[in-house]
């Protein structure tokens, strides 16, 4: 399954374009990403803080077009961009879940998946904050970003293709497996 990506320069929240581009008929996977973000928001009503020089991105696609039950789907988006992310930092990457990042008890990526409801269809939208070189100032908790991890700054657009082949290739997987199945190949 390929997944189409649509580049955006500002946008309130690529959770939003994403649900507006539902409201169009347009069924995906369409991976949104923008540069500058200026409302994107977290679980539980809770503001996500996007720092310009971060990357934020949303995949959706109808939940008939994928083999697992979108619950796992939930916990499995830890695991695959953990998987990912720890080829470039090489130290311990923990979940803290459901779905956040840490280094060293600092976040550096949320996640934010929601399920909507559009003309009988089911949609599932996954939304990633990811501070890749700028760490936001937070009263809630600790932050981090991958550049102050690692020492050298990220290349956005190589991580956001990166991110985009781990999801197509997990997408791509004919056979249905259970979810035991999907932790031990993917986590």
């Amino acid at each position: 399954m390929k997944i189409k990506l649509k580049k955006f320069k500002i946008v309130k929240s690529t959770n939003d374009i994403a649900i507006k581009l539902i409201k169009k008929n347009i069924s995906g996977p369409i991976l949104i990403t923008t540069q500058r973000q200026t409302g994107g928001r977290g679980r539980i009503g809770k503001k996500w803080v996007s720092k310009k020089g971060n990357l934020f991105i949303t995949l959706f696609l109808k939940l008939d077009k994928i083999k697992i039950n979108y619950r796992q789907f939930a916990v499995l988006n830890a695991f695959l961009l953990k998987k990912l992310i720890s080829k470039i930092v090489q130290k311990k990457i923990t979940i803290k879940w459901p779905n956040d990042l840490l280094f060293n008890k600092h976040k550096f990526c949320g996640i934010l998946q929601e399920i909507i409801k559009y003309d009988k269809f089911s949609y599932l939208i996954i939304g990633i904050g990811l501070n890749t070189n700028v760490a936001p100032k937070n009263k809630s908790f600790k932050s981090t970003c991958l550049k102050n991890i690692i020492n050298r700054k990220i290349n956005n657009q190589q991580l956001l293709k990166n991110i985009l082949k781990v999801y197509e290739k997990f997408l791509n997987k004919t056979k249905v497996m259970t979810f035991t199945e999907l932790k031990r190949k993917y986590c």
